[in-house]
């Protein structure tokens, strides 16, 4: 036998060893779309994060991103392992990764979403045709509630943004878009139905000066996603990490509730091919 051939071989052999054991200690980097202000998005993360690191046991890093073009980019370039996409940004990242990124689990809640219109109180508005020819104002560009889904929905009432709104500004995130409408910036928007809740319950002042309008049909919505190629086995202890929290369970009560879950459950692509079509449906892809 080749002594030089049996050391390679040997040296081999440690070497995937060695790469074997770092993928499971690790860093596991985690983002999210920015659909929330900076610091809610980092609270509401921590809990979840110390959990998927006792689970997986690998050191999880939270990675913020200034917009939802950055998280997409970060699955497809492997600088991310897992984030937190809603619908469209998924079709995005499923576009661009030619089918790699994957969508593992989403909340019960995300199986039928919706988006709420909102008002100022003293609005006499009563429809959404009553909204023609004011100012309003969506989400960001690329999210599903605050955007591509309204948007859809308004043109299947007959409402052409461009054309029937006097103006149409895009706020960034829904808790903007709830100060935008409160202080007089837009005289209507658009947000998803859970940030409004989460809002109310908190008390939050801007939440207290509008009221909803209408509310869109269901739609499937937000979803962890895993990028092209992450390994099976890292895989698989994601998912069942997250199907296995239970509100019930004291010690998973202040992540279901922080991540306004009843519980999650198994995803896939085809779930958010409505989406899909409803983007090209608005032009939003080719």
């Amino acid at each position: 036998m080749n002594p030089t051939l049996t050391r390679r071989a040997l040296a081999a052999l440690l070497l995937g060893t060695s790469l074997a054991a770092w993928a499971q200690t690790g860093t596991l980097r985690v983002s999210a779309i920015p659909d929330e202000a900076p610091t809610e998005l980092q609270r509401k993360f921590k809990p979840l994060g110390d959990y998927l690191k006792q689970q997986t046991g690998m050191e999880v890093q939270f990675i913020p991103v200034t917009d939802y073009a950055a998280v997409v980019e970060g699955l497809a370039t492997n600088k991310l392992d897992l984030a937190w996409l809603g619908g469209f940004t998924y079709v995005q990242a499923k576009l661009r990764t030619q089918g790699g990124a994957v969508p593992i689990v989403q909340r019960a809640e995300d199986a039928v979403f919706t988006s709420r219109f909102i008002v100022p109180k003293d609005s006499p508005a009563q429809t959404l045709a009553d909204l023609k020819g004011k100012t309003f104002a969506f989400g960001a560009p690329s999210s599903t509630s605050g955007s591509l889904m309204p948007r859809f929905y308004l043109m299947k009432a007959g409402i052409d943004p461009e054309r029937d709104f006097k103006t149409v500004a895009f706020s960034g995130a829904h808790d903007a878009t709830v100060a935008f409408v409160a202080a007089g910036r837009a005289e209507a928007g658009v947000l998803n139905a859970s940030v409004l809740d989460k809002l109310v319950e908190a008390g939050n002042p801007n939440a207290a000066k509008v009221r909803v309008l209408s509310v869109t049909p269901t739609y499937f919505d937000y979803n962890w996603t895993v990028r092209p190629g992450l390994d099976a086995a890292l895989t698989r202890k994601l998912t069942d990490a997250f199907l296995q929290l239970d509100p019930a369970n004291p010690q998973h009560k202040e992540i279901m509730a922080l991540q306004r879950a009843s519980k999650f459950i198994p995803t896939q692509s085809s779930n958010y091919d409505g989406i899909e079509a409803a983007a090209k449906a608005a032009g939003l892809l080719k």
